[in-house]
This record gives C-alpha cells, sequence and structure tokens, in this order.
C-alpha cells in the first residue's frame, strides 16, 4: 500500500491517524505573565484531527520568554492552565506535542517576567527589532554571555519544561533547535565565537546535551526535535562545513533514539534551500522518524512521503486559517486565505474564528 498524507503511522507510543502534523507557530494568545489562555483550548481542539499537533514555542523558563505573550511551562499555575488544552485535543482524538523554545538573545526586557534577563552564547545584540506592548518595536539589547551556570540552568530548564509538559498531558515534546533560537545560536558560528568546550568543534554540544537530559527526564520515544539547516532567521548566517556539522547532530541525535526530526525549509520564505542531498543523509544518519517542512501542499506532500523522503509533513500557515485542514486537503477544497494582521495580536480575531466547510 503506497503511503500519503492520509495513511496511519505509530511514532513510539503514540498512534498517529494520519501524516499531517501541526508546524508550531507563535500567535502571542497568552496573558502578559506568560499563562495560557482559555481560547488556546478552543484553536488547539479545533486542530485536533491532525496526525500530529506541535504548539507554538512555549518558553522552558523566565529568562527564555523573549516574545510578548507567549505561554511558558516552569510553574505549577502554567501548567494547570495547559491542562485544558491537552483535554480539548484528546477529547476529539488528537495527539499533541508542546515545542520547547528559549529564545535566548532574541528578546526584549520589557518581553520577560520580574526578575528573568535575556542572555545567550556571547555578549551581542541580534539585529532588527523586537516588539513589546509597553513601548512598541524595540531594539534587541545587547545579552550577557552564558556562565558555565547559565548553561546548566538553561539545559535543565529544558529537562525541568519537559517533565511538566508531560505532567499537563501533553504526549510529547518537541525541542526548538531551529530559527535562530538558543540552541540554533549555539550552533552558528557567527553568534556563538566561544573557545571553552561549548564553542569551536564543540557548537554541537548544548543541542546534544538539552536533548539527552530531555530523554532522561521523559523517554526519548516523547521526545523530538526541530532543526533548520541554511536558515537565516535571527541573524543565523550559513557557514563553511554546516553540511558536515548538521550531517554529524543528526547522527548524535539518532543515536538517542529521538522519536523524531523535523526538517525546517525555509526557502518558500527567502531562505537558502536546503540541498535534498543533505536532507536525505540527515534522515539516514537521524536513522528515525522525518518531518519535512516548508511550503508544503498536497501533492507535493504525498509525492515526497511516497518516495519515501519523510514520515510525516508539517503545515504552518494553511493550519493557522483553516482549522478543518485535514478535511480541505482530502476533498480538494479551497483554502482560506490567512490575515496577516492578526497573527500576533490578543483575543480570537483572526485565532478562532476561521470558518470551516459546511
Amino acid at each position: 500500500m503506497s503511503t500519503d498524507l492520509f495513511s496511519p503511522l505509530n511514532l513510539g507510543p503514540l498512534a498517529l491517524q494520519n501524516r499531517v502534523v501541526m508546524a508550531p507557530m507563535t500567535r502571542s494568545r497568552s496573558t502578559a505573565e506568560h499563562l495560557p489562555t482559555p481560547i488556546m483550548a478552543d484553536y488547539y481542539g479545533a486542530r485536533a484531527d491532525a496526525g500530529l499537533l506541535i504548539t507554538e514555542g512555549v518558553a522552558p523558563s523566565a529568562d527564555g520568554c523573549g516574545y510578548p505573550r507567549i505561554p511558558g511551562i516552569w510553574s505549577a499555575e502554567q501548567v494547570a492552565a495547559w491542562r485544558p488544552v491537552t483535554e480539548a485535543v484528546h477529547a476529539k482524538g488528537g495527539l499533541i506535542a508542546m515545542q520547547l523554545m528559549d529564545c535566548g538573545r532574541i528578546g526584549h526586557p520589557h518581553n520577560l517576567p520580574a526578575g528573568a534577563r535575556l542572555r545567550g552564547p556571547s555578549a551581542d545584540a541580534a539585529p532588527g527589532e523586537m516588539y513589546t506592548d509597553q513601548a512598541g518595536p524595540q531594539a534587541h539589547p545587547v545579552v550577557a554571555e552564558m556562565t558555565e551556570a547559565d548553561i546548566e540552568a538553561a539545559i535543565e530548564g529544558f529537562a525541568s519544561a519537559a517533565k511538566n509538559a508531560i505532567a499537563a498531558g501533553f504526549d510529547a515534546v518537541e525541542l526548538h533547535g531551529a530559527n535562530g533560537y538558543l540552541i540554533d545560536q549555539f550552533l552558528s558560528p557567527n553568534i556563538n565565537p566561544r573557545s571553552d568546550g561549548w564553542g569551536g568543534a564543540q557548537r554541537g554540544r548544548f543541542a546534544l546535551a538539552v536533548a539527552r537530559r530531555v530523554v532522561a527526564a521523559i523517554g526519548a520515544d516523547r521526545a523530538g526535535i526541530r532543526l533548520s539547516p541554511y536558515g537565516v532567521f535571527n541573524g543565523v548566517q550559513p557557514w563553511e562545513g554546516l553540511d558536515a556539522d548538521f550531517l554529524s547532530l543528526a547522527k548524535e541525535l539518532g543515536a538517542l533514539k529521538l522519536a523524531w526530526l523535523h526538517l525546517v525549509d525555509h526557502s518558500s520564505m527567502g531562505a537558502p534551500p536546503v540541498p535534498e542531498s543533505l536532507k536525505a543523509a540527515m534522515g539516514e544518519a537521524f536513522g528515525g522518524a522525518v518531518i519535512l517542512s516548508g511550503g508544503y501542499d498536497r501533492a507535493r506532500a504525498d509525492a515526497d512521503l511516497a518516495a519515501g523522503k519523510g514520515a510525516l509533513v508539517a503545515f504552518g500557515r494553511p493550519f493557522l486559517a483553516n482549522p478543518d485542514l485535514v478535511r480541505r486537503l482530502k476533498e480538494g477544497a479551497p483554502l482560506n486565505a490567512p490575515d496577516f494582521g492578526t497573527f500576533y495580536t490578543p483575543g480570537p480575531k483572526g485565532y478562532t474564528d476561521y470558518p470551516t466547510l459546511g
């Protein structure tokens, strides 16, 4: 039987009804205190017919909150606020993973809880600006260079957050190692010029340390990771030797028996394309399930699944505007267009009010 988007898949202990993944997308609908809100249960519950939902990036610690109104998972109050979300998804037979995103140097003090601070592999400032509710767009500030104690705290923060996610009812977690956030910052030589055991040839050490600690906390079959080779978001710049570095990282992550490797190709949004040869080599080195992501429609998704290029396909903006995307893909129905003006605004407009078929 040929494999397509609507073929079931067993992913470790998770029995997926199809191979459609909802990609993680920042939506900024939490409170200013980084607590999930009731409309988030409506949002994710409405999309529960995907094989797997992956949440927006969730801060594993107070220091990791770079954006306004992104949710967190470091406190008991946040764990309790997430439970209605997982219950809404499970009530409809769905599965949901929490993406753990430490923003690192990306952010502004206005967006952090009291007592938290921005930090990264080096004491520098990211290019561009960060939106704040208090003062509008602000330049990214120079952040603190992480000490050994800071690095250990960040690693443990991911592990503690993973345990909190499982306690909140999530089926798995995904480590955000893409898009220029903390894990990706350590991987990138233009952001990480360190000369100690976390830089140079050891730039992949932080990603592996986080993955190992999370595996020890919740098990490898409940954890995946997202990577974006050739990504240029948040000041990342491709480098000489990139292919070899990511190939080595994929092999070492595969040795941990993670549940999936989520490969992002942002060429549809203007980034350099990820060579097909690198995607194939990383998938082979990883040895487990690969989630393909980046500008897919049904025809291309089915073709790549049938060709064995990956086991699942993630859809981002189409899912944002189409709660019933799985049905629309299956029936070949037209898609709602996303409202860019409401991507990150508070409240239900542009969040829970997109129409469904019928």
